[in-house]
């Protein structure tokens, strides 16, 4: 799309353009998370998913019909902007089950990933420049002939208008439960293992309560920042991994092609559905969110320094090995992020749970807008080093991704890291 809207002089400036279309999604929601959470919290959090996906009908509709570079990103700027649609939902998928089933609920939002990653570039792929791929059904003079991009995007929008007509059906979870104010004694009893005392409730005026500041939240800070060290690792890894299974074996590359990396991301994807539905809720029955991730951490160190060695392979025992590790790497990555969604969302009441997942998305959004452009940058830097002493091309970017991880690992132990009553013997 970038290629055909000639805006990059060179074919190897397509990338850095399509960068920043890429980014604009991510700072747009860095910059309107927090109060989508908040609105969730005070509106309830149907209205708040409902015009979420609202605006993907719209943005994402117009984005297909981009006709310069400039409505391309400001499309895309709008759709993270406009969608506070993760934070409430993360909420949504814990009040609206038992406690016993939240892991449940909260890999179901991580498997919706799984799936996405699946269907959307093949989507995409498979439904772009119509006209060329399909030249008997649409013609080049036709509307999907001058806007080659428009196809992939009308059908997710007709799928999101879709979404948005069963959610009328979707029952609201915020004010499920109302009580007196001397319920509310009792029901605040039962909260007090979810919430440190001292972050409880302070007398106000005519409010009856008021909770303190998320930010003198420890357990809840403290677990968004992992969340978000963790987020900038796992999309690092993302925009390395293609960057370097497609590069030159000279270069310490793969050889891979577009097609083949696909397929190895379309295995991963599937792997995510079954772990994240079937395996995932036991794990974390076993073990509780902190240590699982706490492992799942340990494991991914040994698996990346690997990486690098893979160059020295021929198929088909290339293959089978680089499908086997992105499987089990991006399977222990989801089980890190949805151990996180757990503390982060027991670390708070009802009433600030909109707003708590708003803030850790406002972070993500600005980790994750960083990390592509960090990514290629060292990732282009660490090629022009082949003969280095020390970590020598494509080992110093999977060394330095192995020290965004080492550091995540850390700081989920005491004192940094402090988790909900209920999780205190994790």
């Amino acid at each position: 799309m970038i290629r055909d809207l000639n805006v990059a002089k060179r074919t190897e400036d397509i990338g850095f353009y399509a960068g920043f279309v890429g980014a604009s999604f991510m700072f747009g929601r860095c910059l309107t998370s927090t109060a989508w959470g908040i609105a969730a919290d005070r509106i309830g959090r149907k209205p708040v998913v409902m015009f979420g996906i609202f605006s993907v009908v719209v943005f994402n509709t117009l984005f297909g019909l981009s006709v310069n570079y400039w409505m391309a990103i400001a499309t895309r700027f709008l759709l993270g902007a406009l969608n506070g649609l993760l934070g409430p939902i993360k909420a949504y998928a814990i009040e609206v089950c038992r406690p016993e089933h939240e892991a449940l609920a909260l890999s179901l939002v991580s498997t919706a990933w799984g799936i996405g990653l699946i269907i959307g570039p093949a989507l995409g792929g498979y439904l772009a420049l119509p006209a060329e791929n399909f030249p008997n059904i649409f013609s080049p003079d036709s509307f999907f002939g001058r806007f080659p991009y428009f196809l992939p995007c009308l059908c997710t929008s007709v799928f999101a208008v879709v979404v948005l007509i069963s959610c009328i059906w979707m029952p609201e979870t915020l004010h499920k439960h109302k009580v007196s104010e001397n319920e509310n004694q009792s029901i605040e009893a039962l909260e007090a293992h979810l919430i440190d005392p001292k972050e409880k409730v302070e007398e106000s005026g005519s409010l009856g309560t008021k909770k303190k500041s998320l930010f003198k939240n420890w357990p809840l800070m403290s677990s968004i920042i992992i969340y978000c060290i963790f987020s900038f690792h796992d999309m690092a890894y993302t925009e390395v991994f293609s960057l370097w299974a497609e590069s030159d074996k000279k270069y310490g590359g793969l050889s891979l092609s577009s097609e083949d990396v696909g397929q190895v991301l379309a295995v991963t994807g599937a792997s995510l559905l079954v772990y994240q539905l079937f395996l995932y809720p036991r794990i974390n029955k076993v073990l509780g969110p902190t240590n699982s991730s706490r492992i799942a951490a340990i494991l991914c160190i040994p698996i990346l320094f690997a990486y690098p060695y893979m160059t020295y392979l021929s198929e088909p025992g290339l293959s089978i090995v680089l499908n086997i590790a992105s499987v089990i790497k991006n399977n222990l990555s989801v089980t890190i992020i949805t151990g996180t969604f757990i503390l982060q969302n027991n670390a708070v009441p009802q009433d600030q749970r909109g707003a708590a997942n708003g803030l850790s998305m406002t972070g993500m959004s600005f980790f994750k807008a960083v990390a592509p452009a960090g990514a290629g940058i060292v990732f282009s830097w660490a090629q022009k080093r082949q003969h280095g002493f020390f970590f020598p091309g494509d080992q110093m970017v999977f060394f330095l991704l192995n020290v965004i991880e080492l550091l995540g690992l850390i700081l989920t132990f005491k004192p940094f890291l402090a988790v909900p009553e209920q999780y205190n013997r994790n």
